[in-house]
């Protein structure tokens, strides 16, 4: 099931980074810079969840989300605001027009991905699973367990987010520098080459004896977590 997220943001760079990472969680993902067009398009089709600048121009943020929460239509929509305002008063005001949440710029991209996942899984629980299942392996990201064929496998808090990311996007080739940037983020340097070191930890820990190997090694390309081996991939 495709969950789709609408980007309102005028910041060109900012918008390329949202787009970048949420694609990335596996989200469809759209985006306009202006308020005003951003009106039209949520009266033409409704997201699962709206990302919303504060200053836009066309129209404000703060309109914009008073007009989504006064439509029938959109009244339940989640809508994020997102802000380099970040006093009390306004926090309180974004919210009190109807944001669910509201996140102060400059902000970690892991913290607003992981606030993404929890209004979904409010609004839409559906959408975002806490039981990801590929085969005989399972990964509760409740629990922080993952379990193979019934018994439980232990993994470092690395080698479960790697796992994590991979199992969201069955089939798709990561490069190591999509890999960095979705499970270490964009902020912290590391080589590329530690991203191998984490895949052989993470196969050690996953595969025993003649157990399939889910990981699947693209020859210049990176890696992915095999589609065959999930259901209905």
């Amino acid at each position: 099931m495709s969950t789709r997220i609408l980007i309102v943001e005028d910041e060109e760079a900012l918008t390329l980074l949202l787009r970048y990472n949420l694609e990335a969680e596996g989200f469809e993902v759209d985006a306009v810079a202006r308020g005003d067009e951003a009106d039209i398009r949520l009266r033409e089709q409704v997201p699962d969840l709206v990302l919303l600048d504060w200053m836009m121009p066309g129209l404000s943020g703060i309109e914009l989300c008073r007009r989504i929460r006064a439509r029938r239509e959109t009244e339940r929509l989640p809508v994020i605001m997102l802000t380099a305002r970040g006093e009390e008063g306004d926090r309180v005001r974004g919210l009190a027009t109807g944001a669910d949440d509201y996140i102060v710029k400059p902000f970690s991209v892991p913290e607003l991905l992981a606030r993404v996942r929890a209004l979904l899984r409010r609004s839409k629980p559906a959408h975002v699973a806490d039981l990801l299942v590929a085969g005989d392996i399972e990964l509760d990201r409740v629990s922080h367990r993952v379990r193979r064929d019934g018994r439980e496998l232990h993994l470092g808090p690395t080698e479960f987010k790697l796992l994590e990311f991979l199992m969201q996007s069955p089939g798709r080739v990561f490069s190591r520098e999509q890999l960095l940037d979705g499970v270490w983020g964009h902020d912290v340097y590391i080589d590329e080459r530690t991203v191998d070191v984490h895949i052989g930890r993470l196969r050690k820990a996953i595969n025993r004896g003649r157990d399939t190997d889910p990981i699947r090694t693209v020859r210049g390309s990176g890696y992915s977590f095999d589609e065959m081996f999930a259901p209905d991939a």
